[in-house]
């Protein structure tokens, strides 16, 4: 029998993120207002970088590039989530669970790049201030860009390549919210061996790559920032960079902790809430820490309305 291209489950069944009736209502209005809030704050940004001048830079190209990201990622995942706290079962065809996991391995990836992109961006704006505009010029950025997306899409082909070799014969019922790697093997009857190897190694790689090349351009900026004389100087340094780390911080940390432990010690339930920071939190988080942190965004912000208002 040929297994390769087959699978006897023609359907998932997604349990969701609890199983509490008396919980579904009130998180289904919380998710939503986290998902409205997201795809606003995603769109703002990149529409206010888009229409100001003077965010015209590479650290805001990556920026926009960044919000896009977000906003795709939590489209692929949000609206799905939402059905299950509304329906008694969701259920999702095999092909559109395959779909699901594509893109959001995709975006996930890109995000981890995304950032180390942009942490490099800051090292020559602080490290080389002399030669900024020619390491970081249009043609540069755009190279980083597309760069991102093939890493995305190439690790996402890889995973959902192997995990379309499967058989699945066990139960149908995803225990999850969404299509993830490791909820899915866990339902295949054919070996996950190598699935599994995968999913450690490619995680520990697109996770640790960047973040090591971010660790590594911060430690240059701190170098740098520490032979500033000027306590204003050195503030403002800070100041570029701490939104970034925050960003950092939040996505990686949570990220780590769902796809680097061991499957001995991994908890679905734990897996659930750490998969919530990445796929719902960190990309409504993102335009709020670069808005709300950054005076250039909100100076832009602030002639946009004014213009408006005043025509």
């Amino acid at each position: 029998m040929d297994h390769e291209n087959h699978s006897s489950v023609t359907e998932f069944i997604l349990a969701g993120l609890t199983q509490q009736p008396h919980l579904q209502l009130p998180l289904f209005f919380l998710f939503l207002g986290i998902y409205v809030v997201t795809v606003l704050g995603n769109l703002g940004m990149i529409t206010l970088i888009g229409l100001s001048s003077h965010l015209h830079t590479p650290m805001y190209y990556f920026l926009s590039s960044l919000s896009f990201i977000d906003l795709c990622h939590s489209t692929v995942i949000t609206p799905k989530m939402l059905v299950n706290f509304v329906t008694e079962k969701n259920i999702t065809s095999y092909t559109e669970c395959m779909t699901q996991l594509y893109f959001f391995i995709i975006f996930i990836i890109s995000e981890g790049y995304m950032l180390a992109a942009m942490a490099y961006d800051r090292y020559v704006a602080i490290c080389n201030p002399l030669l900024y505009n020619v390491i970081m010029s249009y043609h540069i950025c755009f190279r980083f860009t597309v760069g991102v997306y093939i890493l995305g899409i190439l690790g996402s082909t890889i995973h959902t390549g192997f995990m379309l070799r499967l058989l699945f014969c066990k139960t149908n019922v995803v225990n999850h919210y969404f299509c993830d790697l490791f909820p899915l093997l866990e339902l295949s009857c054919s070996s996950i061996y190598i699935n599994q190897l995968l999913a450690i190694v490619l995680s520990a790689f697109n996770i640790l790559t960047p973040s090591l090349t971010i660790l590594a351009s911060y430690i240059f900026i701190l170098s740098s920032i520490l032979q500033i004389r000027s306590t204003e100087g050195r503030s403002k340094a800070f100041g570029t960079c701490g939104s970034h780390i925050l960003a950092v911080a939040v996505f990686s940390g949570s990220a780590a902790f769902m796809y680097l432990q061991p499957s001995s010690v991994r908890s679905r339930d734990q897996g659930k809430v750490s998969s919530v920071f990445y796929t719902c939190i960190v990309p409504m988080l993102n335009p709020l820490i670069y808005s709300l942190r950054n005076k250039d965004v909100k100076l832009a912000l602030k002639k946009i309305l004014n213009s408006r208002k005043y025509s």
